[in-house]
């Protein structure tokens, strides 16, 4: 852990020692998926965290120029929190009690990674019920975070392999080893693709589809990450088998999250597409 010191809600200081037992808070990883302002000096967060899952939070005095939770609640990198539950008028959402650098090498996304970064949080607060623990897509979360920024085909697979994930984990991926209709095995020479209303099937001629030993591959390694492997291999495995046909997956994982999002439009595709606007009206005539 690092030595960097607790930044602690200074209206409810952090138990240590003894009083921290009595209290029952124990710290958890996580990471801090997106913030709002609350009132001039607080903010609420959205957490993503190992043990709880998504929580909403309220960071009090998290806006003062001398909180050091400013330096500490950033998108991307590990933190350790505490909560105690609030009795105010906030409901369902916690208080933050304190937070802490989580160690580990900081996490630096430029650019598109950048984008990419904020891509996988709006998919996780779209697509995750608060307080439903995911410890498997947390570690996920994280690993994919370190596969960013290593070059486009990089980080375009570790998307792909983190969507992939996602849908498994929410419950919504059919098993891409065999057709979903039939539940017959997959024809080696076939080409498949994922309907949101039927699942795996052969593609149509002109489809964006993907191979069976693609399916395959990514069959194998979806069950290798369900298991109790380190995260990262299992994770190192999905990306390679998404690498083998990048384009078809990007449009079918496309499809099925437009669908279990309900068709509304994601808030960070929309703004990559009006910044690539922006710079190309802005860019010097050849």
């Amino acid at each position: 852990m690092s030595s960097v010191p607790a930044a602690t809600d200074p209206a409810a200081p952090a138990p240590t020692g003894g009083a921290a037992r009595r209290s029952g808070a124990a710290a958890q990883g996580a990471f801090v998926l997106h913030s709002y302002d609350w009132s001039e000096s607080s903010l609420i967060v959205e957490l993503f965290t190992r043990d709880a899952g998504r929580v909403v939070a309220a960071a009090k005095g998290a806006k003062r120029p001398t909180s050091q939770l400013r330096a500490v609640l950033m998108p991307f990198q590990p933190v350790a929190v505490q909560f105690a539950r609030s009795r105010g008028d906030l409901g369902e959402v916690r208080t933050l009690r304190t937070a802490e650098w989580g160690g580990g090498e900081a996490t630096m996304l430029q650019g598109s990674d950048w984008f990419s970064g904020f891509y996988i949080n709006e998919l996780l607060l779209r697509m995750l019920a608060r307080d439903d623990p995911q410890p498997r897509l947390f570690d996920a979360y994280a690993a994919t975070l370190r596969s960013l920024g290593h070059g486009e085909a990089r980080s375009e697979a570790a998307l792909r392999a983190f969507e992939l994930l996602l849908l498994r984990e929410s419950g919504v991926l059919p098993d891409l080893g065999r057709t979903t209709p039939t539940q017959k095995a997959l024809s080696p020479a076939g080409r498949y693709v994922l309907r949101s209303d039927q699942g795996l099937v052969e593609a149509a001629a002109g489809e964006a589809a993907i191979a069976a030993e693609t399916c395959l591959a990514l069959a194998s390694a979806l069950e290798r990450s369900a298991g109790q492997p380190p995260v990262d291999d299992a994770l190192q495995a999905l990306q390679g088998a998404c690498a083998r046909e990048l384009p078809a997956l990007k449009t079918l994982l496309r499809s099925q999250l437009h669908y279990h999002l309900g068709g509304a439009p994601l808030r960070t595709r929309q703004l990559v597409l009006d910044t690539q606007r922006l710079l190309e009206a802005n860019s010097p005539p050849r």
